[in-house]
């Protein structure tokens, strides 16, 4: 079985991986990993209470299940995982799309938080992905970035960390003030958008 190549900002060569784009039933087994080995607690404190929240990349819908939210969504480039999300999420209002951070389908301001979590160096266009998340987050909303910490107490995580001049350029590209927390597993970038 082929595994689909990406172009990613944050690597030289394309990423052939089927956490990359899952698909099929070895991306289906990727999403069942993904759900076994992420843990969204830090994160779901980190996020708080919420009106709305969009999880861009949410994968087989893991921190969906978590967060709390009068209305919450996820977008992500694979039906596959669209569907491991959704059984996952059985009974909860969840609004699942097909999309990408670049163009993530929703019209602008309409989320108090915007998050996307281990998939930011998978875009093809770092920049573009910002903009489209700067637009769909409402005045005073949050965004928060997360990626795989070089610190994390996983070995996974380690291995996949980015390394410090990638996870400037994530800072740069939200624009100051950016904070940056390191969770356990997670180095996350949150910024507010100007009210």
């Amino acid at each position: 079985m082929a595994t689909d190549e990406i172009q990613s900002w944050a690597y030289d060569e394309p990423i052939r991986s089927p956490f990359a784009l899952p698909r099929g039933a070895l991306g289906r087994l990727a999403g069942r990993l993904m759900l076994w080995l992420n843990d969204p607690g830090e994160l779901v404190t980190l996020i708080g209470k919420q009106g709305s929240v969009l999880e861009v990349g949410c994968g087989p819908g893991g921190l969906l299940r978590h967060i709390d939210a009068d209305r919450v969504c996820g977008i992500d480039p694979s039906p596959d995982m669209l569907q491991l999300a959704a059984r996952h999420n059985r009974g909860r209002d969840i609004d699942l799309r097909l999309g990408t951070a670049a163009d993530t389908g929703h019209p602008d301001r309409s989320f108090d938080v915007v998050v996307s979590v281990n998939n930011v160096a998978m875009w093809p266009d770092l920049e573009a992905g910002v903009r489209e998340l700067r637009r769909v987050t409402r005045p005073r909303g949050r965004l928060l970035i997360a990626w795989h910490s070089a610190t994390g107490s996983s070995p996974i995580a380690r291995k996949n960390s980015l390394a410090e001049e990638k996870l400037a350029r994530i800072a740069q590209a939200l624009g100051e003030p950016t904070r940056r927390h390191e969770l356990r597993n997670l180095t996350v970038f949150e910024r507010r958008c100007p009210g």
